[in-house]
C-alpha cells in the first residue's frame, strides 16, 4: 500500500470509532518534542507525553483523585477566590472531564562526549511524570488542575531512552549520564486557564480566526513557576476547541464545543502562531533537586520567553499538528536561543 493512501485508511478506519462530536467520546493525544527539528540536540532535547482525557461527565462520575482536584477548580465547590477568578457566567452549569498522562522529560548538554559534566553547561537530566488532571469548562473558559507524581535522575529512564532513540537513528551517543541530578520523588500542582474568543468569520463560517489567552501556575518540587501566553489561530472548518498544540503540564485535547457552527466538512485545517511569558522560582533540571545538596554549576534565568507557529490538520476524530518553538535563554552560560519542534498526534473515541 502506498503511503498516502495507508495514511487515509488508517483515519478513515479510526473516525469510524465513535462520532467525533459526540459528548461522551474521549480523547487519546501523543506529544513528542525534539531540538533535531531545530538543529540541534542540547539543552532540552526530548519531551513525551502520552494524555487521555474522558468526555463530559458530572461530578458523580468524577474518580476519587479528580474529585479532591475539585477546590481548585473554579466550580461551586472551591474555595471562594478561586471561584472569584475563573470568571465563570453560570458555574452550575459547567462540563468536567478528567484525565491522566505519563510524561517524559530530558536535557543534555551540548557537548556529548565527555565522560564528565561539560562545565558551563546543562546539566543531564530526565524527570517521569504521572498525572491525573480535572478539567471544568463552558464555551468559552476552560480551568485545568492537574497532580503529578514523578521523579528525577535514573528512575526517570531519560539515559536509557535516548540511546534507544539515537540508536535507532545511528546518531552519537551523550557519554555522561552517569552525572545526572539525582533521582528524588517530585510532587507537582499546576492551575492554568484558558478563555477562547472568535475574532472574526469569514463565507459563513467556513474561514474562522479565533484566539485563546491563557495564565497559569506551577507549585512542586519538580518545577514552581507561573506564566502568561496567548495563541492565535485561523483555518479552514477550524475547531471551536481548547486543544495544546504543544506540550505542557495540562496538555490535552479538547472536544468540539456546540457554537452554532455546522461542520459541513469532515476536514479542519489551520494554522497557528503564540507566546508565552514564564516567571521561573524553581526548576529541579537547573537549580538541582529540592531535597538535595546537589549543585548543577549553571545560574537559572528567572524569566523565559517563547514564540511558536505551525500549523493542523483534522479528519473527522484524528488530528496531526506541528508547532515550532523558539525559546529564551533559561540558564546564564546558555548558548542563544533554543529550538525544537511538536509533533501531536490525537485520536478521539
Amino acid at each position: 500500500m502506498k503511503p498516502l493512501s495507508a495514511i487515509v485508511a488508517l483515519m478513515t478506519t479510526a473516525s469510524a470509532v465513535a462520532d467525533p462530536l459526540a459528548d461522551d467520546a474521549g480523547y487519546l493525544t501523543f506529544y513528542l518534542d525534539n531540538d533535531l527539528f531545530g538543529g540541534s540536540d542540547r539543552d532540552y532535547t526530548n519531551g513525551a507525553r502520552l494524555s487521555w482525557i474522558s468526555g463530559s461527565k458530572t461530578v458523580n462520575e468524577l474518580p476519587q483523585v479528580q474529585r479532591w482536584l475539585r477546590s481548585l477548580s473554579g466550580d461551586p465547590d472551591s474555595f471562594r477566590v478561586f471561584q472569584g477568578v475563573t470568571g465563570f457566567e453560570d458555574p452550575d452549569a459547567v462540563v468536567y472531564n478528567y484525565g491522566v498522562s505519563l510524561t517524559q522529560l530530558m536535557f543534555t548538554p551540548a557537548n556529548p562526549n565527555p565522560y564528565a559534566q561539560p562545565p558551563f553547561q546543562r546539566r543531564y537530566a530526565g524527570w517521569l511524570g504521572l498525572g491525573f488532571s480535572l478539567h471544568v469548562k463552558d464555551d468559552s473558559i476552560l480551568n485545568s488542575v492537574e497532580f503529578s507524581l514523578g521523579t528525577t535522575g535514573s528512575n526517570a529512564f531519560a539515559e536509557e531512552t535516548q540511546d534507544f532513540i539515537h540508536d535507532v537513528r545511528d546518531i552519537q551517543k551523550f557519554n555522561g549520564w552517569s552525572n545526572q541530578i539525582p533521582s528524588e520523588l517530585t510532587f507537582d500542582l499546576s492551575f492554568i486557564q484558558k478563555r477562547r474568543l472568535d475574532l472574526a468569520r469569514f463565507g459563513y463560517g467556513i474561514i474562522r480566526v479565533d484566539g485563546v489567552g491563557e495564565w497559569g501556575a506551577r507549585l512542586g518540587t519538580f518545577r514552581t513557576d507561573a506564566h502568561l501566553g496567548g495563541m492565535f489561530r485561523i483555518g479552514y472548518n477550524l475547531p471551536p476547541d481548547f486543544s495544546d498544540p504543544r506540550l505542557s503540564p495540562t496538555a490535552y485535547s479538547h472536544q468540539y464545543f456546540e457554537s452554532g457552527f455546522d461542520y459541513d466538512s469532515h476536514w479542519s485545517v489551520f494554522g497557528l502562531f503564540g507566546a508565552k511569558l514564564s516567571g521561573v522560582a524553581h526548576d529541579a533540571t537547573l537549580d538541582g533537586p529540592l531535597f538535595h545538596d546537589f549543585r548543577t554549576g549553571i545560574d537559572r534565568r528567572p524569566f523565559v520567553v517563547e514564540a511558536y507557529a505551525g500549523f493542523g490538520i483534522r479528519y473527522r476524530a484524528v488530528e496531526f499538528s506541528y508547532a515550532h518553538t523558539w525559546r529564551t535563554e533559561e540558564y546564564r552560560t546558555q548558548r542563544g536561543l533554543a529550538e525544537f519542534g511538536t509533533v501531536s498526534v490525537r485520536l478521539r473515541f
